[in-house]
């Protein structure tokens, strides 16, 4: 399925939407305890220009009590604001051992979608064992109109280009697409812009945007099966010298991609999310534009 045709031209017009994840009311390590509450998650998003927003289990996750649901849903109701996509639970928000849970029980996930009115989710895979359950739990999503979707990233089958094509292949389910997350694959030595993109086109449903300096002595190191350990320092996505967002544009408008770009960065050091949270958006919509 690799030779899928793919074609669009630039001449289309290709309108997205900014999402902005409540991983901005998170630690970059600590991803658990929110620093805000959804109310004001979503208060910042209105403020600072954004369509919609990426749930994390950090404010509403499947351990989440009714009452706790039905509150979340006033109040994304009382702002006006979308949930472009669910990660329901720490484990996938952790990529861990047990981050493919959800695929051998899919239907809390599905049942919280709907609560909140998304059609996507996001899972998890670790190993070729797990595939069987991804096309069983993609196939009751479908029951539901609902979409699965695996984020590129470390230690995981969605570290490389080539592992990303086997695995969406091997799956073969049209509702369980692929986020494309350029930090996460420039971690993994993978390339990230017009070609890579074109690749991958046929399955990208969701776009994450984090900012990185890769270097030695970088405050933060990752682990990945396919470079070690990986040193960076976090960057603010408006920052130069990271990831080089503009390529990034070029290969989604030659893909003609109109769906969310969301904004998944964590907390900013300074603690003004506001100010952070609404830079990006002027910077990203300049992209969008150009």
């Amino acid at each position: 399925m690799e030779s899928l045709i793919y074609t669009a031209t630039l001449a289309q017009i290709c309108v997205m939407r900014l999402s902005l994840s409540v991983r901005i009311a998170e630690g970059f390590l600590s991803k658990e305890e929110p620093t805000m509450p959804l109310d004001g998650v979503c208060s910042l998003a209105v403020e600072a220009g954004y369509e919609a927003i990426c749930m994390r289990a950090s404010q509403i996750g499947v351990q989440s009590a009714p009452d706790d649901v039905r509150e979340a849903q006033r109040i994304l109701s009382e702002h006006d604001m979308p949930v472009s996509m669910l990660t329901g639970d720490f484990p996938t928000v952790y990529n861990n051992e047990r981050g493919p849970d959800s695929l051998r029980e899919i239907r809390p996930y599905l049942d919280l979608a709907e609560a909140l009115s998304t059609q996507r989710i996001r899972v998890a895979l670790k190993h070729s064992d797990d595939i069987p359950f991804a096309q069983r739990s993609a196939d009751e999503a479908a029951e539901r109109g609902l979409t699965l979707l695996h984020q590129c990233h470390h230690l995981s089958l969605f570290e490389t280009v080539d592992g990303m094509v086997e695995t969406l292949n091997a799956i073969d389910r049209p509702n369980f697409r692929l986020i494309y997350e350029p930090a996460n694959m420039e971690q993994c030595g993978q390339a990230y812009g017009l070609e890579s993109v074109k690749r991958l086109g046929p399955w990208i449903d969701n776009v994450y945007f984090q900012n990185q300096r890769i270097h030695e002595g970088g405050a933060i190191s990752l682990d990945s099966w396919t470079c070690g350990p990986v040193a960076f320092d976090l960057l603010q996505i408006h920052e130069a010298g990271g990831i080089d967002f503009p390529a990034v544009f070029e290969g989604l408008r030659s893909i003609g991609y109109d769906g969310t770009i969301t904004v998944h960065q964590s907390a900013p050091e300074s603690g003004d999310a506001l100010r952070s949270a609404r830079a990006t958006a002027d910077y990203l919509r300049q992209l969008m534009a150009s």
